[in-house]
Protein backbone atom coordinates (compact mmCIF):
# COMPACT_ATOMS: atom_id res chain seq x y z
CA UNK A 1 0.00 0.00 0.00
CA UNK A 2 1.07 3.31 -0.49
CA UNK A 3 0.26 5.95 1.96
CA UNK A 4 0.48 9.57 1.15
CA UNK A 5 0.19 12.43 3.82
CA UNK A 6 0.06 16.00 3.51
CA UNK A 7 2.45 16.41 0.31
CA UNK A 8 3.48 19.70 -0.67
CA UNK A 9 5.44 20.66 -3.25
CA UNK A 10 6.79 24.19 -3.60
CA UNK A 11 8.86 26.01 -6.47
CA UNK A 12 10.41 29.16 -6.65
CA UNK A 13 9.95 31.31 -10.20
CA UNK A 14 10.12 33.67 -11.98
CA UNK A 15 6.85 35.99 -12.83
CA UNK A 16 6.05 38.21 -15.76
CA UNK A 17 8.25 40.89 -14.25
CA UNK A 18 10.98 38.67 -13.36
CA UNK A 19 10.73 38.69 -9.76
CA UNK A 20 11.46 35.37 -7.77
CA UNK A 21 7.70 33.89 -6.76
CA UNK A 22 6.66 30.79 -4.91
CA UNK A 23 4.53 28.46 -7.12
CA UNK A 24 2.92 25.84 -5.55
CA UNK A 25 2.77 23.15 -7.86
CA UNK A 26 1.15 20.44 -5.08
CA UNK A 27 -0.67 21.31 -2.30
CA UNK A 28 -1.15 19.55 0.45
CA UNK A 29 -2.33 16.15 -1.43
CA UNK A 30 -3.17 13.11 0.79
CA UNK A 31 -4.48 9.50 -0.35
CA UNK A 32 -4.26 5.91 -0.12
CA UNK A 33 -3.21 3.21 -3.38
CA UNK A 34 -4.21 -0.08 -2.19
CA UNK A 35 -2.38 -3.12 -3.44
CA UNK A 36 -3.18 -4.45 -6.52
CA UNK A 37 -5.22 -1.52 -7.79
CA UNK A 38 -4.47 0.40 -11.44
CA UNK A 39 -4.47 3.91 -9.92
CA UNK A 40 -4.87 6.97 -12.01
CA UNK A 41 -3.98 10.61 -11.52
CA UNK A 42 -6.14 12.83 -14.01
CA UNK A 43 -6.02 16.65 -13.99
CA UNK A 44 -5.47 19.70 -16.42
CA UNK A 45 -1.97 20.37 -17.59
CA UNK A 46 -0.10 21.93 -14.65
CA UNK A 47 -2.24 20.65 -12.23
CA UNK A 48 0.56 18.40 -10.60
CA UNK A 49 0.97 15.00 -11.64
CA UNK A 50 3.97 14.65 -12.87
CA UNK A 51 5.55 16.48 -9.74
CA UNK A 52 3.39 14.12 -7.73
CA UNK A 53 5.10 11.20 -9.67
CA UNK A 54 8.23 12.25 -9.39
CA UNK A 55 8.17 12.46 -5.54
CA UNK A 56 6.15 9.27 -5.11
CA UNK A 57 9.24 8.19 -7.40
CA UNK A 58 11.79 9.99 -5.28
CA UNK A 59 13.33 12.09 -8.28
CA UNK A 60 12.34 15.15 -6.35
CA UNK A 61 12.16 15.75 -3.11
CA UNK A 62 9.04 17.11 -1.35
CA UNK A 63 8.83 20.68 0.42
CA UNK A 64 6.98 19.02 3.17
CA UNK A 65 4.86 16.11 3.81
CA UNK A 66 5.44 12.19 3.99
CA UNK A 67 5.32 9.09 1.27
CA UNK A 68 5.19 5.58 2.86
CA UNK A 69 5.28 2.31 1.17
CA UNK A 70 4.03 -0.73 3.17
CA UNK A 71 5.32 1.64 6.32
CA UNK A 72 8.18 2.25 4.73
CA UNK A 73 9.21 6.28 4.68
CA UNK A 74 10.62 7.34 1.51
CA UNK A 75 12.96 9.63 4.30
CA UNK A 76 13.83 6.35 6.25
CA UNK A 77 14.98 3.69 3.94
CA UNK A 78 14.89 4.46 -0.09
CA UNK A 79 17.10 2.19 -1.47
CA UNK A 80 14.62 -0.33 -0.19
CA UNK A 81 11.69 1.11 -1.54
CA UNK A 82 13.58 1.76 -4.59
CA UNK A 83 13.82 -1.95 -5.05
CA UNK A 84 10.05 -2.14 -5.05
CA UNK A 85 8.93 -0.11 -7.41
CA UNK A 86 9.28 0.22 -11.37
CA UNK A 87 8.86 3.33 -13.74
CA UNK A 88 7.70 4.23 -16.72
CA UNK A 89 8.74 7.84 -17.68
CA UNK A 90 6.92 10.13 -20.23
CA UNK A 91 9.55 10.36 -22.21
CA UNK A 92 11.81 8.24 -24.37
CA UNK A 93 15.39 7.70 -22.41
CA UNK A 94 16.78 4.57 -23.74
CA UNK A 95 21.20 5.02 -24.29
CA UNK A 96 20.66 5.26 -28.31
CA UNK A 97 24.17 3.53 -28.03
CA UNK A 98 23.32 0.70 -26.80
CA UNK A 99 21.01 -2.01 -28.04
CA UNK A 100 17.37 -3.21 -26.77
CA UNK A 101 19.27 -6.18 -25.16
CA UNK A 102 22.16 -4.07 -23.58
CA UNK A 103 19.70 -1.25 -22.07
CA UNK A 104 18.27 -4.01 -20.34
CA UNK A 105 21.18 -5.25 -19.48
CA UNK A 106 22.62 -1.62 -17.90
CA UNK A 107 19.00 -1.14 -15.90
CA UNK A 108 19.43 -4.96 -14.81
CA UNK A 109 22.58 -4.29 -13.49
CA UNK A 110 21.81 -0.90 -11.87
CA UNK A 111 19.72 -3.33 -9.48
CA UNK A 112 22.41 -6.00 -8.96
CA UNK A 113 20.82 -8.80 -10.81
CA UNK A 114 23.10 -11.65 -10.53
CA UNK A 115 24.23 -12.76 -14.57
CA UNK A 116 21.62 -15.53 -14.35
CA UNK A 117 18.78 -13.92 -12.98
CA UNK A 118 18.60 -10.99 -15.61
CA UNK A 119 19.93 -13.25 -18.54
CA UNK A 120 15.97 -14.57 -17.54
CA UNK A 121 14.21 -12.11 -16.78
CA UNK A 122 15.23 -9.61 -19.67
CA UNK A 123 14.05 -12.56 -21.68
CA UNK A 124 10.99 -13.03 -20.25
CA UNK A 125 10.20 -9.35 -20.37
CA UNK A 126 10.92 -8.97 -23.95
CA UNK A 127 8.71 -11.82 -24.47
CA UNK A 128 6.04 -10.11 -22.54
CA UNK A 129 5.79 -7.44 -24.53
CA UNK A 130 5.94 -8.89 -27.90
CA UNK A 131 9.77 -7.41 -28.60
CA UNK A 132 12.13 -10.53 -28.03
CA UNK A 133 12.69 -9.89 -31.97
CA UNK A 134 14.60 -6.60 -31.17
CA UNK A 135 16.84 -7.50 -28.53
CA UNK A 136 20.04 -6.68 -31.11
CA UNK A 137 18.23 -3.97 -32.53
CA UNK A 138 19.38 -0.28 -32.18
CA UNK A 139 16.35 1.60 -30.37
CA UNK A 140 15.98 4.37 -33.17
CA UNK A 141 14.96 0.96 -35.13
CA UNK A 142 11.92 1.05 -33.04
CA UNK A 143 8.43 2.12 -34.01
CA UNK A 144 7.13 4.58 -31.60
CA UNK A 145 4.47 1.92 -29.95
CA UNK A 146 7.39 -0.55 -29.62
CA UNK A 147 9.66 2.12 -27.66
CA UNK A 148 6.27 2.45 -25.18
CA UNK A 149 6.83 -1.42 -24.85
CA UNK A 150 10.70 -1.71 -23.96
CA UNK A 151 10.12 1.20 -21.28
CA UNK A 152 7.81 -0.70 -19.43
CA UNK A 153 9.86 -4.26 -20.13
CA UNK A 154 13.01 -2.19 -18.72
CA UNK A 155 10.63 -1.19 -15.80
CA UNK A 156 9.72 -4.69 -14.59
CA UNK A 157 13.24 -6.27 -15.36
CA UNK A 158 13.76 -6.46 -11.66
CA UNK A 159 10.52 -7.42 -10.85
CA UNK A 160 8.52 -4.51 -8.94
CA UNK A 161 5.62 -4.66 -6.78
CA UNK A 162 4.69 -1.15 -8.12
CA UNK A 163 4.77 0.32 -11.16
CA UNK A 164 4.24 3.73 -11.89
CA UNK A 165 3.43 4.88 -15.51
CA UNK A 166 3.53 8.84 -16.32
CA UNK A 167 1.47 9.22 -19.84
CA UNK A 168 2.10 5.78 -20.85
CA UNK A 169 0.48 5.82 -24.41
CA UNK A 170 1.18 9.69 -25.30
CA UNK A 171 0.68 9.83 -29.15
CA UNK A 172 0.99 6.52 -29.66
CA UNK A 173 -2.58 5.45 -32.36
CA UNK A 174 -5.93 3.83 -30.69
CA UNK A 175 -4.63 0.12 -31.90
CA UNK A 176 -1.24 0.53 -30.57
CA UNK A 177 -2.67 2.13 -27.12
CA UNK A 178 -4.75 -0.83 -26.87
CA UNK A 179 -2.24 -3.24 -26.75
CA UNK A 180 -0.23 -1.37 -24.17
CA UNK A 181 -3.62 -1.38 -22.16
CA UNK A 182 -3.40 -4.86 -21.88
CA UNK A 183 -0.35 -4.89 -20.72
CA UNK A 184 -0.96 -3.66 -18.01
CA UNK A 185 -4.18 -5.46 -17.58
CA UNK A 186 -1.85 -8.01 -17.68
CA UNK A 187 0.32 -6.17 -15.18
CA UNK A 188 -2.69 -5.98 -12.35
CA UNK A 189 -4.10 -9.44 -12.75
CA UNK A 190 -0.51 -10.63 -11.89
CA UNK A 191 -0.70 -8.67 -8.83
CA UNK A 192 1.13 -5.60 -9.65
CA UNK A 193 0.08 -2.09 -8.26
CA UNK A 194 -0.37 0.57 -11.40
CA UNK A 195 0.09 3.90 -10.95
CA UNK A 196 -0.68 5.83 -13.79
CA UNK A 197 -1.51 9.69 -15.11
CA UNK A 198 -2.50 10.13 -18.30
CA UNK A 199 -4.51 12.65 -20.81
CA UNK A 200 -6.96 10.12 -22.16
CA UNK A 201 -9.73 10.34 -20.01
CA UNK A 202 -11.64 7.29 -21.61
CA UNK A 203 -7.85 5.12 -20.85
CA UNK A 204 -8.37 5.64 -17.42
CA UNK A 205 -12.20 4.99 -17.66
CA UNK A 206 -10.70 2.04 -19.12
CA UNK A 207 -8.72 0.43 -17.11
CA UNK A 208 -8.79 2.07 -13.38
CA UNK A 209 -10.39 0.96 -10.24
CA UNK A 210 -10.06 3.65 -8.59
CA UNK A 211 -9.08 7.91 -9.96
CA UNK A 212 -8.24 11.04 -7.77
CA UNK A 213 -8.43 14.07 -9.74
CA UNK A 214 -6.11 16.92 -9.02
CA UNK A 215 -6.27 20.73 -9.94
CA UNK A 216 -4.12 23.19 -9.07
CA UNK A 217 -2.36 21.19 -6.96
CA UNK A 218 -4.75 19.88 -4.70
CA UNK A 219 -6.98 16.87 -4.18
CA UNK A 220 -10.75 17.39 -5.66
CA UNK A 221 -12.21 14.05 -5.41
CA UNK A 222 -11.41 10.23 -5.75
CA UNK A 223 -13.99 7.45 -6.13
CA UNK A 224 -13.83 4.45 -8.80
CA UNK A 225 -14.91 5.65 -12.49
CA UNK A 226 -17.93 3.94 -12.28
CA UNK A 227 -19.16 5.76 -9.31
CA UNK A 228 -17.97 9.51 -10.56
CA UNK A 229 -20.71 8.65 -13.77
CA UNK A 230 -23.49 7.45 -10.77
CA UNK A 231 -23.18 10.91 -8.88
CA UNK A 232 -23.68 13.03 -12.43
CA UNK A 233 -26.59 10.71 -13.42
CA UNK A 234 -26.26 8.11 -15.92
CA UNK A 235 -27.76 9.49 -18.58
CA UNK A 236 -26.47 12.74 -20.99
CA UNK A 237 -28.40 14.73 -22.92
CA UNK A 238 -26.33 17.28 -25.14
CA UNK A 239 -27.36 20.11 -27.21
CA UNK A 240 -26.04 23.14 -29.10
CA UNK A 241 -27.56 26.89 -28.27
CA UNK A 242 -26.21 29.76 -28.48
CA UNK A 243 -24.26 30.09 -25.83
CA UNK A 244 -22.26 26.57 -26.80
CA UNK A 245 -22.57 23.27 -25.89
CA UNK A 246 -25.19 22.44 -23.36
CA UNK A 247 -25.34 18.81 -21.07
CA UNK A 248 -27.96 17.79 -18.44
CA UNK A 249 -27.61 14.73 -16.90
CA UNK A 250 -30.49 12.14 -15.68
CA UNK A 251 -30.68 8.85 -13.95
CA UNK A 252 -32.78 7.34 -16.74
CA UNK A 253 -32.88 7.16 -19.92
CA UNK A 254 -37.08 7.57 -19.64
CA UNK A 255 -35.95 11.18 -17.77
CA UNK A 256 -33.16 12.03 -20.43
CA UNK A 257 -35.79 11.46 -23.55
CA UNK A 258 -38.23 13.71 -22.21
CA UNK A 259 -36.38 16.41 -21.35
CA UNK A 260 -35.01 15.74 -24.81
CA UNK A 261 -38.22 15.99 -26.31
CA UNK A 262 -38.83 19.63 -24.93
CA UNK A 263 -35.89 21.05 -26.73
CA UNK A 264 -36.55 23.46 -29.54
CA UNK A 265 -33.48 21.92 -30.92
CA UNK A 266 -32.17 18.33 -31.54
CA UNK A 267 -29.88 16.79 -28.70
CA UNK A 268 -28.41 13.95 -28.19
CA UNK A 269 -28.95 11.46 -25.91
CA UNK A 270 -25.82 9.57 -24.77
CA UNK A 271 -24.33 7.30 -21.27
CA UNK A 272 -22.83 9.57 -18.53
CA UNK A 273 -18.58 8.98 -19.05
CA UNK A 274 -15.91 9.96 -16.95
CA UNK A 275 -15.00 13.09 -19.05
CA UNK A 276 -18.03 14.62 -17.48
CA UNK A 277 -17.34 14.43 -14.16
CA UNK A 278 -13.80 15.58 -14.33
CA UNK A 279 -15.19 18.75 -16.36
CA UNK A 280 -18.09 19.16 -13.94
CA UNK A 281 -15.10 18.86 -10.69
CA UNK A 282 -12.39 21.36 -12.59
CA UNK A 283 -14.41 23.00 -15.06
CA UNK A 284 -11.87 22.12 -17.73
CA UNK A 285 -11.21 19.65 -20.60
CA UNK A 286 -8.22 17.34 -19.56
CA UNK A 287 -5.08 19.04 -21.63
CA UNK A 288 -6.59 22.08 -21.23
Amino acid sequence: MIKIDNLVKEFTIRDEYKKRVKHLAVDNLSLEVQDGEIFGLLGPNGAGKTTTIRMLTMEMEPTAGNVVYNGCSIFKDPISIKKMIGVVPQNINFDNDLTVGENMELHAKLHHMPVAQRKRRIAEMLEFVELAHTVNLMPKALSGGMKRRLLIARALVHSPQILFMDEPTVALDPQVRRRIWDLIRALAANGTTVVLTTHYIEEAEALCNRVAIINTGKLIDIDTPESFCNRMGRMAVEWDSPEGRQYKFFDSRKEAAAYAADLEHGAHIRKTNLEDAFIELTGRKEGV
